[in-house]
């Protein structure tokens, strides 16, 4: 499951982001590519596609610098939702 978010990330990143500058630990943002308002077609895609609600006190743009930093988030929210069940 964590795999399968960590590559539906990366290939949406990927339409804003040149391929040959693509790591899932480089900073999107810092790359200039990519700015705020993509973070929040981020948000949208994370919960509308991998069904991982972002609540208020993660909708942080730390949380969506990197591949990497937000396929961990999807991995914690889901974690998160499990055990509430």
């Amino acid at each position: 499951m964590f795999t399968d978010a960590h590559a539906q990330i990366r290939e949406f990143v990927a339409q804003r982001v040149p391929e040959d500058l693509l790591r899932d630990d480089r900073d999107i943002f810092e790359s200039g590519f990519v700015n705020s308002l993509f973070a929040m077609e981020l948000v949208m895609f994370i919960e509308q596609h991998l069904g991982a609600r972002i609540p208020n006190d993660d909708l942080m743009l730390d949380n969506f610098r990197t591949i990497d930093v937000m396929a961990a988030l999807v991995r914690r929210l889901r974690h998160d939702a499990a055990e509430a069940v």
